[in-house]
């Protein structure tokens, strides 16, 4: 799986985030990038990535998106978010990171129209079904695992999937 950074995103805190011409990431997240709520952020949550597919796919359903209104950091172009799953790593730019956890949406969002949050999560993906169609569209938080700088243009490439992971069909988790 590969794809190409589009945009890299930071704000003082809150929606929408500004595009970056470049950006360092630490274990703690984008230099400079601030959140609105405590409970965002942390070493498990130190990026929010999302695919520029899955925001077209809001699009089309008439949310006013674009890259960074979600609040991601990353905004990536070629990655299949139905196939992405916790535990996998990735190289982004010169940094390494790993898919720590689903985003849960929250009312902030709901600036961008009535029902964006259930048009990005729904049941089936809160248990985990990777075959539900909203799957990957809240975005996927991560860790970084090598620190270093993200641009845009730059290449994302999957590292190598966890040898612990579960990945059948219809279901696509990291066993608790």
């Amino acid at each position: 799986m590969t794809g190409t950074v589009l945009h890299v995103s930071t704000s003082r805190g809150g929606i929408p985030k500004r595009a970056l011409l470049t950006a360092a990431l630490t274990a703690a997240g984008v230099a400079g990038d601030a959140w609105r709520y405590p409970f965002h952020g942390g070493p498990k949550k130190a990026i929010l990535l999302v695919t520029s597919e899955g925001i077209e796919e809001l699009v089309a359903q008439g949310f006013p998106l674009y890259a960074g209104a979600l609040g991601e950091n990353i905004t990536t172009r070629g990655l299949d978010r139905r196939t992405m799953y916790l535990g996998q790593r990735f190289r982004v730019g010169d940094v390494a990171i790993e898919v720590t956890r689903m985003r849960t949406p929250c009312a902030t969002l709901d600036v961008y129209g009535r029902g964006i949050q259930a048009a990005i999560y729904d049941a089936r993906v809160q248990a985990g079904d990777s075959a539900s169609p909203v799957w990957g569209l809240s975005g996927f938080y991560a860790s970084v695992i090598e620190p270093g700088t993200v641009s845009p243009g730059d290449a994302v490439a999957l590292i190598t999937p966890p040898s612990n992971a579960v990945t059948d069909p219809g279901r696509s988790v990291l066993p608790l």
